[in-house]
């Protein structure tokens, strides 16, 4: 499943690794598949709670940009710090490179800009501190995202129950909803119509995840999609004060309030094992009281050497 010779780049425009030998075995284990490792991130740079300086990280992801020898751009984790980086990245570049951005979390905030600006897909995938180079690695999301990465098309089939029977098509976009809630009304917010919206979050209570897709609805956005399908929501707590008020609770609200159809069963997000999708591919999404497949192209790919 593996392209041979595929450059990828490390960088950090995030948080940093407390453990630095997962970038090792990262690198590792890349060039044991036969890729060519270029390392932009470099431990001993990291300030605060981030891979480098604010000047320092946009340096690693323009310097990735600008290496022939990359098709791939894969960030070593999330957290927090893409924000502070938006308004000098450039968008142009990255685009008109072709390069292939991949990550989750915090590189949402990326993935959205890259999208407004230039209209450039990104992925939404496996990043380097956990996964490539986790003590344990999970096959399944790193199979996943090399069989996307040849495409032509891509299909994820998950089980759930409770979802509603449909079939459409549209644009397959979202991530991390707190990063995606943070950009409204900014540059940085894609204007998508028809779209699949995927969402995740984690540490964010029931409530927070329900308050956050009500400001998407109130704000428009919701609107213009054609539904809404959620993965992970973990890490938070309940308390005696919510009373009866969980995850089940906040589904069923939404679902009588949202002008679009929810779904759940997307295995995505602050988990091992997740599927990659391409950021702005063309989706048709088929749900019935089973489970639900979509089904994704036109979005960019490696081939073979």
């Amino acid at each position: 499943m593996i392209t041979p010779q595929v450059g990828i780049a490390i960088v950090a425009p995030g948080g940093y690794t407390s453990d630095p030998t997962t970038v090792e075995r990262a690198i590792a284990r890349l060039e044991a598949q036969g890729c060519l490792v270029h390392n932009y991130y470099d431990h001993k740079a990291i300030h605060q709670r981030f891979g480098g300086t604010d000047e320092g990280r946009l340096a690693q992801l323009h310097a990735a940009v600008a290496d022939p020898d990359v098709q791939l751009i894969i960030s070593l984790r999330g957290a927090y710090g893409m924000t502070r980086l938006l308004p000098a990245i450039d968008f142009e570049a990255i685009a008109a490179s072709g390069k292939i951005v991949v990550g989750f979390s915090d590189v949402t905030a990326l993935q959205m800009g890259l999208m407004a600006k230039t209209g450039a897909l990104s992925y939404a995938g496996p990043m380097i501190a956990g996964d490539f180079g986790a003590r344990e690695v999970e096959r399944f999301t790193i199979d996943d995202f090399w069989r996307c990465l040849a495409g032509p098309t891509h299909t994820i089939r998950e089980t759930a129950t409770g979802n509603p029977a449909l079939a459409l098509h549209g644009t397959v976009w979202g991530g991390n909803l707190a990063m995606l809630v943070s950009l409204l009304g900014t540059p940085y917010f894609p204007r998508i119509e028809g779209g699949i919206l995927y969402v995740e979050d984690i540490n964010e209570h029931p409530y927070r995840v329900e308050r956050m897709l009500l400001q998407l609805q109130q704000a428009g956005v919701l609107d213009r999609q054609r539904a809404v399908i959620l993965g992970d929501i973990s890490g938070y707590r309940l308390s005696p004060q919510d009373n009866g008020y969980d995850v089940g609770a906040m589904l069923a609200y939404l679902r009588a309030t949202l002008p679009v159809p929810v779904l759940t069963g997307l295995s995505f997000g602050h988990i091992q094992r997740r599927v990659t999708i391409p950021f702005g591919a063309q989706g048709h999404l088929e749900s019935n009281a089973q489970g639900f497949t979509l089904t994704l192209s036109d979005y960019p790919t490696v081939r073979r050497g």
